[in-house]
């Protein structure tokens, strides 16, 4: 189970049509793209998947169909955290019911547990009921408001094998060398962060697995070629492919000022808008977000779209598969200024 989680997982999107309602069949679409690719596991409403927005009926569902088309292909990563351990121990009893090779429990937002607490009344229930299926604590302060600590991840791997696997998005290396530390060889880091993964994995006091990518939504095989790179330790040609694909990284979230007839507003477009507006754009299912998320600014596309350009120029091979799989001319959809005018709007 410990040497289970390695290489990329992509925490898929969830594509929708225009009223808002999943679209499944661009689900499937995705699903095969990623595994085409050679993905190692695709982890299913996550953030990037849009779970703050989804009926529970939805996760259900959609995590269903992903487990059902990558089992025997590739891991299945469930996303069943919640700030109500009610629901994530319900949802997680669906998750395992459908196989599911594990489930990511995000620190429950906006009512703050502490560290003792997530452990005690979130992590370790989940642990406990699921002793067959990778538990995934995911530490991401940022967006949650509250984080479990290292300490609390090693107790919990000391009494619970299947807490073995964390996905640590807090940006703080020195917090993964604690989480290294003082859980042992034995546990594993995948980066939460696109622009963290190489550092997190070259780093010796981290000795990161992998990473549960953004990104590689439209770059799985590169990605999972990074990190395989990385891994055989030929880092020369892991660090020109990390050049090439680093315009994109810095795209999962993308922040900028815009004026308004009151003055300047920062506009900080976060994960997944930013993705989701590139796949729109490249033509690959995708859809809009749910509300409250809603389209970025021109500032915002002309930044993105930038990224994108500069990887294409970078290395046209990287965003090759998209043209290969979906049928598409890469470089005229990122010229297509009707197509980009359309994902945005103005203050």
């Amino acid at each position: 189970m410990r040497e289970m989680f390695k290489g990329c997982t992509t925490a898929i999107i969830t594509p929708t049509r225009a009223d808002g309602s999943v679209d499944r069949d661009g689900l499937d679409q995705l699903v095969e793209f990623q595994i085409a690719n050679h993905i190692q596991g695709i982890l299913a409403v996550g953030t990037t998947g849009e779970s703050p927005t989804l009926l529970w009926e939805e996760h259900n569902e959609i995590i269903e169909r992903t487990c059902k088309l990558t089992k025997g292909r590739c891991l299945s990563v469930a996303g069943t955290g919640s700030n109500s351990t009610r629901e994530t121990l319900s949802g997680s009893e669906h998750a395992a019911h459908v196989g599911a090779d594990g489930v990511l429990l995000v620190d429950p937002y906006y009512n703050g547990p502490s560290s003792l607490e997530i452990r005690r009344e979130y992590v370790e229930p989940v642990a406990a009921e699921f002793p067959d299926m990778q538990v995934i604590p995911y530490i991401i302060p940022g967006r949650t408001g509250t984080m479990m600590h290292a300490e609390d991840l090693a107790i919990a791997f000391e009494s619970y094998p299947n807490v073995s696997t964390v996905k640590e998005a807090t940006g703080d290396l020195e917090n993964m060398a604690k989480t290294r530390r003082l859980c042992g060889d034995g546990f594993t880091i995948m980066s939460g962060d696109d622009d963290k993964t190489v550092e997190m994995m070259k780093r010796d006091d981290i000795r990161a697995a992998g990473v549960i990518s953004v990104m590689s939504n439209v770059l799985p095989g590169p990605i999972q070629r990074l990190t395989e790179l990385i891994s055989a330790a030929d880092f020369e040609a892991a660090d020109r492919l990390a050049d090439n694909l680093r315009p994109l990284f810095g795209c999962v979230g993308v922040t900028v000022e815009e004026e308004t007839s009151y003055g300047s507003v920062p506009c900080k477009f976060r994960n997944p808008l930013p993705v989701k507006s590139l796949m729109n754009l490249l033509g690959m299912p995708s859809g809009p977000c749910r509300r409250p998320l809603g389209k970025m600014t021109p500032g915002g596309m002309e930044v993105l779209v930038g990224a994108a350009r500069q990887v294409l120029a970078n290395d046209p091979e990287l965003l090759a598969p998209i043209a290969e799989f979906f049928g598409v001319d890469v470089e005229e959809r990122l010229s297509d200024s009707k197509a980009i005018e359309a994902l945005t709007y103005c203050y």
